[in-house]
């Protein structure tokens, strides 16, 4: 079978092009791509190339197809896995399997597999994972929003808080906390106010920062200060560009003790020493923007880390269970 791929040979060489999909054995699933939304990591592997964690060195030999937040129906199904898959079914995908520690993923390192293609055979590690999922919708494109929703998830999943004399550490931001998002009205911004809002552990106070007041409208009309405040949220968009002291104005919002949760969406410097200035005691800080530079640095208040027992934390991705959460 023949399909037109979109694949990665080097850095910034990305290639439309037309390639011989091979039958799969009993071993195989092959599926048809209906939907693949486009994510900042795929742009990362563009601009890294080879350098890139999930893309094989050999790339340029052994071009890999992009796109690694897709959804579509299952075509062919091989003899093992037949119990478990039936052609016809609906199938959103987890890329990252980290099959025995692999860092490999559909859309990133594979020949045969990814989202910017009309069809592909999934990679054995995926099945043995169990992150091919059922996705049972004939609205595709929010399946492929799934993936970069358990990214959402995982980043709220991960941040932890801890208790004095106990060395327990509880994970998840805390309920009826204070929380804050700071340049958090881009696409995945958007998507973890909504998930602060909607989920079954919610913050009592969430202040969403960014620098525009276009966007910072535009997140407001979709999710309102009346839909927070049913939710029990009490629910603020600030612009940071307008305040002479944003740390000192955003810590008097959060009544002046600081926010337990702060999720920094932006690698730039100043932001992410924002999100640190405004921890409050057992504050957890989570740098949820990867940066392509390797040397990015910031300021961290380690005084604090000492005597406030704040944390810093990192999520890339979420896991198979983010992602069911998610679908």
């Amino acid at each position: 079978m023949k399909t037109k791929a979109v694949r990665i040979h080097g850095k910034m060489d990305l290639q439309f092009e037309e390639i011989e999909l091979p039958d799969i054995d009993e071993n195989g699933v092959q599926v048809q791509i209906i939907s693949d939304s486009i994510c900042m990591s795929s742009y990362k592997a563009a601009v890294e190339g080879e350098e890139h964690k999930r893309v094989p060195d050999d790339v340029a030999e052994h071009p890999t197809i992009v796109g690694h937040e897709f959804c579509g129906k299952i075509i062919g199904v091989g003899e093992r896995w037949k119990d478990k898959y039936r052609v016809g079914d609906g199938f959103a995908i987890q890329p990252a399997h980290f099959y025995k520690g692999s860092l490999m993923g559909p859309g990133y390192s594979y020949p045969y597999c990814g989202g910017d293609a009309q069809y592909a055979n999934i990679p054995i590690e995926t099945l043995l994972m169990d992150c091919l999922l059922p996705y049972n919708s004939d609205v595709y494109f929010y399946g492929s929003l799934s993936e970069p929703m358990s990214c959402i998830i995982g980043t709220f999943h991960a941040m932890y808080h801890t208790k004095a004399g106990c060395y327990e550490h509880q994970m998840g931001i805390v309920e009826g906390g204070r929380m804050a998002l700071l340049a958090s009205v881009g696409p995945m911004g958007l998507g973890a106010i909504d998930y602060a809002l909607h989920c079954d552990r919610r913050p009592s106070l969430l202040v969403v920062t960014d620098i525009n007041n276009d966007r910072l409208e535009r997140a407001k009309s979709i999710y309102t200060v009346e839909d927070a405040r049913k939710n029990g949220v009490e629910l603020h968009y600030v612009n940071t560009a307008e305040m002479e002291d944003p740390v000192a104005a955003l810590r008097e919002l959060s009544g002046g003790s600081g926010y337990d949760d702060v999720i920094c969406f932006t690698p730039v410097k100043s932001v992410v020493e924002q999100a640190d200035g405004i921890l409050g005691h057992d504050g957890c800080l989570n740098f949820f923007s990867g940066p392509t530079n390797t040397q990015f640095k910031a300021e961290v208040n380690f005084y604090n880390v000492h005597y406030a027992a704040t944390h810093l934390v990192g999520t890339s991705g979420g896991n198979t269970a983010d992602m069911r959460e998610a679908i």
